[in-house]
């Protein structure tokens, strides 16, 4: 349990998978995610259906965003991230954009901008990501991202190159 909401931070996770069912790593990222010992879901978007960024030869993504509330410092949560996508079959292999059964992203963290060896917050090239901006936007349209500005602002300026919401599957 959490102690006192003025304690936590809302961080915001990227959700993506192309492989082996990303609808069902992504559904099940996400309840794990919600299971963590202090955290808490507080928002969570509808899945999209975006076109790989990197190479052609893979098929479309699928990607969400969630919202929690959590008393973890910011490389604790990323350990537990990255122990959900190993537990999800995710190899790190060092092909950068290649196909993947789950990647989660902090995105955001509260209005912390983080640079570290590990991690880079909020994420890099978000402002240019459809398939984050969009999910986003639908759960935190008034989000002021740091060093980036109104989520708003960034949205209206990357256009949806494809991007759709999925209907349930």
């Amino acid at each position: 349990m959490l102690p006192s909401p003025d304690a936590s931070v809302r961080a915001y996770i990227g959700l993506g998978g192309n492989l082996e069912r990303p609808v069902d790593h992504i559904r099940s990222a996400r309840d794990a995610i919600a299971a963590l010992p202090q955290v808490r879901e507080a928002g969570f978007s509808s899945l999209y259906r975006s076109a790989p960024m990197g190479p052609a030869d893979q098929g479309d993504y699928v990607n969400a965003v969630m919202a929690v509330d959590t008393t973890l410092e910011p490389l604790a949560l990323l350990d537990q991230l990255q122990a959900i996508e190993a537990a999800h079959g995710r190899v790190r292999l060092g092909e950068r954009w290649g196909p993947r059964t789950l990647d989660l992203d902090i995105l955001a963290f509260g209005d912390q901008e983080i640079l570290t060896t590990r991690l880079q917050v909020p994420h890099p090239g978000m402002a240019e990501r459809e398939f984050v901006l969009y999910p986003l936007m639908e759960i935190e349209p008034d989000l002021a991202v740091p060093g980036l500005g109104l989520l708003k602002n960034l949205v209206d300026a990357c256009p949806r190159r494809g991007l759709r919401v999925m209907a349930d599957e």
